[in-house]
């Protein structure tokens, strides 16, 4: 049996939909079927239902609330809930599937540079700080783990960037868009598809990181998104954009290296065919 916990947010929802089809037996919760924050409920669950593989997908992703008014909730989700989930998984010798951010790194990368999988942590904001902590929570407490760092994340189901350039192209003329952020966009049915591979082919544990082939800006990723649509995109600063407004820090430049995870044998396509895919899904729904 499988558990998906998270399966009504984005990812979740999409990965949902790919083990439908596959056929494989899964079990799919959220907060309303499974507290994680709930040391005794979890393992209830687990000591029910006995998943030997869990996709742990379930996340506090509101960043910028995460530095204020979500910070509590932002520790309780990310931190105490995986790790709640990941003693269960091993007191049921399970393997556990992580999903964590490219937030755990600063972005003082220099140009031309990446992120290995190796590389030191050091997260510049509550929410990046809280998965990197819930990654060694993984790493010292589960035998079989797949942690996999992602970043930009969008795709049909949920809130995501892509989402919100359209719907603000169909009520403004112009838009301003941080340019000085650079990173690679993660469609959620690419990191579906990675998440059900890596257990199929039995790829060594460890850790991985998965996005779209291709690097781009915040304003890169809009101008594309929109380059058929009656708006003018402009490039802005961080600085500028966020002004005085409360704000979680983001790393500048969060390019992550895919070496590891097409080592597995798995394709990946480029963000920029990726996000035509996605607007496709979604203007047929």
């Amino acid at each position: 049996m499988i558990l998906v916990t998270g399966a009504n947010g984005q990812l979740g929802r999409e990965l949902v939909e790919k083990l439908e089809k596959t056929g494989m037996k899964y079990i799919a919760t959220d907060y309303d079927t499974l507290d994680i924050t709930d040391e005794d409920a979890v393992f209830n669950f687990f000591e029910n239902h006995k998943p030997i593989l869990t996709f742990h997908c379930a996340a506090y992703t509101a960043v910028d609330k995460a530095e204020d008014e979500g910070k509590e909730d932002d520790y309780l989700v990310n931190v105490v809930g995986t790790k709640n989930i990941a003693r269960a998984v091993q007191k049921n010798y399970g393997t556990l599937v992580f999903i964590s951010t490219d937030y755990v790194f600063d972005g003082e990368l220099p140009e031309g540079e990446e992120y290995t999988p190796t590389a030191l942590t050091n997260p510049l904001s509550e929410y990046g700080r809280t998965k990197a902590e819930a990654e060694k929570m993984v790493e010292t407490t589960v035998s079989n783990y797949y942690i996999i760092r992602t970043s930009w994340v969008f795709g049909q189901y949920g809130k995501n960037f892509v989402k919100t350039m359209l719907n603000l192209a169909s009520t403004r003329d112009e838009l301003t868009v941080v340019a000085d952020e650079i990173g690679r966009p993660t469609w959620t049915d690419t990191l579906a598809d990675f998440m059900i591979h890596l257990i199929r082919v039995r790829a060594p544990h460890g850790v991985y990181h998965l996005s779209n082939e291709g690097i781009a800006s915040w304003y890169d990723f809009a101008a594309y998104i929109l380059e058929d649509k009656d708006v003018t995109v402009s490039p802005v600063t961080a600085e500028e954009f966020y002004g005085d407004r409360p704000h979680a820090v983001r790393p500048k430049r969060s390019v992550m290296d895919l070496t590891k995870a097409k080592e597995t044998g798995f394709k990946i396509p480029n963000w920029k065919r990726a996000t035509t895919e996605m607007i496709k899904q979604i203007e047929i729904d």
